[in-house]
């Protein structure tokens, strides 16, 4: 039983390292792009290794920014509680957690096709590139709303292996999304990243317009999940869902308050959550229902 318990608290650290809830950014859109590039429902293979490979990579990725900042982690009052600062799991175990995962994500890209396992090393320079991007380009933001991205691109390239218009628009609608609201959450440490040199949009161009940047980063989103109503011939739960997920945003922009962090964690993460949600519901619904 110690055993056991032992095992399942490590398991409980290595969740929280990655915050492993917060796969709902990614995996929802990833679902949606499957679904449209099957025309239906995958094959239970193309899902099962598809999801092992986004875990993977996302698990990986997700890890080695944790070592990569673990140093701005410590020194920031925000994130001192987190699993490196407190040594509650070591740097060199953390790293082997990351290249565990990543062989994962590899070897599931190669059971998917050629060209999942082709850019599969391109993918992981990507996602682990962005851990260094906050030390020289306030573009940050927009570039782990790209690396974000290749989980719906990804996922079409899974199902048919090859190059289409549809999974980059979605991608490109993750990317904002995702910038947008990690503006909003990095509102809360302007002068930590003025200090300590890091760069960031709020600490560059201050608070107000790194918030009207986000609000504009969000705005094309939508736009962008507008357009997709023509292209993939979108009905009415589509529509009735994206206006959900409109309202949501707009609680999200009205509500943020970077002096009070329990307030930033419902309009950065959970709010969010429940946006991917319901479009991954709705848009679903649209699918089988509609069809």
């Amino acid at each position: 039983m110690e055993t056991a318990r032992k095992i399942g608290h490590r398991i409980k650290l290595y969740g929280e390292l990655v915050m492993f809830s917060h796969t709902l950014f990614s995996l929802p859109f990833a679902i949606i792009s499957m679904i449209w590039a099957a025309g239906g429902l995958p094959s239970w293979r193309i899902m099962l290794w598809g999801l092992i490979a986004l875990i993977g990579a996302r698990n990986g990725a997700n890890a080695f920014n944790r070592v990569v900042d673990r140093t701005f982690d410590a020194q920031n009052p925000r994130t001192a509680h987190r699993h490196l600062p407190r040594m509650l799991l070591g740097e060199k175990e953390v790293l082997l957690f990351v290249l565990i995962n990543y062989a994962i994500f590899i070897f599931a890209a190669g059971m998917l096709n050629p060209l999942c396992l082709i850019l599969s090393p391109v993918a992981i320079f990507l996602i682990s590139s962005y851990s260094y991007t906050k030390r020289f380009t306030y573009m940050s933001h927009l570039y782990l709303g790209f690396t974000i991205a290749s989980a719906p691109i990804g996922a079409w390239f899974a199902v048919t292996g090859k190059f289409a218009f549809t999974p980059f628009i979605l991608g490109t609608i993750v990317m904002l999304w995702i910038a947008g609201f990690d503006i909003i959450y990095g509102s809360q440490d302007i002068e930590f990243d003025r200090e300590h040199k890091l760069w960031s949009i709020p600490s560059i161009f201050g608070l107000k317009n790194g918030l009207r940047i986000a609000a504009g980063l969000h705005s094309i989103m939508v736009l962008l999940l507008i357009v997709l109503i023509p292209i993939r011939g979108l009905g009415w739960l589509y529509i009735a869902g994206l206006v959900i997920a409109i309202l949501l945003l707009m609680t999200e922009h009205k509500i943020i308050k970077p002096s009070n962090r329990k307030v930033m964690k419902v309009a950065s993460y959970n709010l969010n959550q429940v946006i991917s949600m319901v479009i991954l519901f709705f848009t679903l619904a649209d699918f089988f229902l509609l069809k």
